[in-house]
């Protein structure tokens, strides 16, 4: 299918400065074309993907994909969204950050062949130009009223904003046209934040070069969930692709758990299916709801992309074993991971404790008479084997690897003895 219509059939078009004059430019030349990132955190989270897998849509349809990492304007601040300054972080920070973030955006391009994709830094250019420079060779071109009308600079006016953040959207319209010079960028593609940025930079290329120039801009619109509370949020915080921050089996279960009412328009946004294997996993939402086949299958696409075939192979393990209370096959390493934020335990010695007395230690139940009922009714588990034995006594041979053991109450409440 063409590119565009395809973009448009997965809802992914918000906003484009010429759509005539990119369909024609698309259907007669490959091009090159930018997303950016400003490294402001060592990883990246899931709500930066979408931007960046069009930017792969239009490498898989042979146009070359420029993938910016922000050193520069990392060091500055994008007032996008805010309501106050950013603070500040050193040039240290800044690129280590953005050397983290590199590695993320390795796993989603290809970077070899012909349309192989292009990794930039912005600080690689930007960080060379001086003051005097800046304000001749680019602030002449860009008016004050035309700068105040942009909305993430008229939203910041009545509780203030610095000459720094008011800058960016200069800084950044330097960035398409170093690129538009140097790479053949034709294209800048944004979330729907950076509409006005984006608008810049255009106006940048069509000011500093001759009249034929000509670039666009598309942007994508904002995730947003069907209930109304913010995509790519967990109980734990931001969802992020570093697997120290969120482990492999975590990132499965978020979008596992995607509702119905959004796991269609979570397919077609994020996975690379085609249109009869999503409209088939469309039709299992709304005739077998309860085998949850597609939201299976977004969680393991997007397990497999951003952490390999290992990873999900991993989630889908521990996550079954969970699902089945068959705890006991599950690796030491593998009960961080699937019971990182339970409750936990931790003895101080290794000698034998009776399940009576470690039940109440560990706070599974509050009394010894109550954990004798636990015990008795059969409510209490260890590595998923029911215990009934009044008299059993825990040992190192019940610590799965020496490491862990785990006790369940009833149905769903683990504890992680250390």
């Amino acid at each position: 299918m063409e590119l565009l219509k395809d973009l448009e059939w997965r809802g992914i078009i918000y906003q484009q400065t010429d759509e005539e004059g990119l369909k024609t430019l698309l259907d007669n030349e490959k091009i090159g074309l930018y997303c950016g990132v400003d490294p402001t955190a060592d990883s990246m989270h899931i709500g930066h993907l979408l931007p960046f897998l069009t930017l792969r849509r239009f490498q898989q349809h042979g146009h070359r994909p420029i993938v910016l990492v922000g050193g520069a304007t990392g060091l500055i601040g994008d007032p996008s969204g805010k309501s106050e300054e950013r603070k500040l972080q050193t040039l240290e920070t800044v690129l280590y950050n953005a050397d983290s973030i590199k590695g993320q955006l390795e796993k989603i391009f290809e970077f070899e062949g012909e349309n192989g994709a292009v990794m930039v830094n912005n600080y690689d250019w930007i960080g060379k130009i001086d003051m005097v420079t800046f304000l001749r060779d680019f602030g002449k071109y860009i008016g004050i009223n035309y700068m105040l009308a942009k909305d993430t600079i008229s939203s910041r006016l009545e509780t203030g904003i610095s000459f720094t953040e008011f800058t960016y959207t200069i800084i950044q319209g330097m960035d398409f046209n170093h690129l538009y010079d140097h790479n053949g960028c034709r294209l800048q593609i944004g979330g729907s934040d950076q509409w006005g940025n984006i608008t810049t930079g255009l106006e940048l290329i069509r000011k500093m070069h001759d009249e034929g120039a000509k670039a666009f801009g598309m942007t994508i619109p904002l995730v947003t969930k069907a209930d109304g509370t913010k995509f790519g949020k967990s109980e734990g915080g931001s969802i992020w692709l570093d697997p120290e921050k969120t482990t492999p089996y975590e990132f499965y279960q978020f979008w596992i758990n995607t509702a119905d009412a959004d796991v269609v328009k979570y397919l077609k946004f994020f996975t690379f299916l085609s249109h009869e294997e999503i409209e088939a996993l469309e039709q299992a939402v709304e005739t077998e709801p309860h085998l949850r086949k597609a939201q299976k299958t977004l969680a393991e696409e997007m397990t497999r992309m951003i952490h390999g075939e290992e990873a999900l192979q991993q989630a889908i393990k521990i996550s079954a074993a969970l699902f089945s209370g068959e705890v006991k096959n599950l690796t030491a390493d593998e009960i961080k991971l699937g019971f990182k934020d339970v409750p936990s335990y931790e003895r101080n010695s290794k000698d034998e404790i009776s399940l009576v007395d470690l039940l109440v230690d560990a706070k599974i139940s509050p009394s010894k008479r109550q954990s004798r009922e636990d015990i008795q009714n059969g409510a209490i588990s260890i590595n998923g084997e029911k215990v009934t034995d009044l008299q059993y006594m825990v040992s190192e041979s019940d610590a799965i690897e020496g490491q862990f053991t785990l006790i369940r109450r009833g149905k769903k409440k683990y504890t992680l003895i250390k």
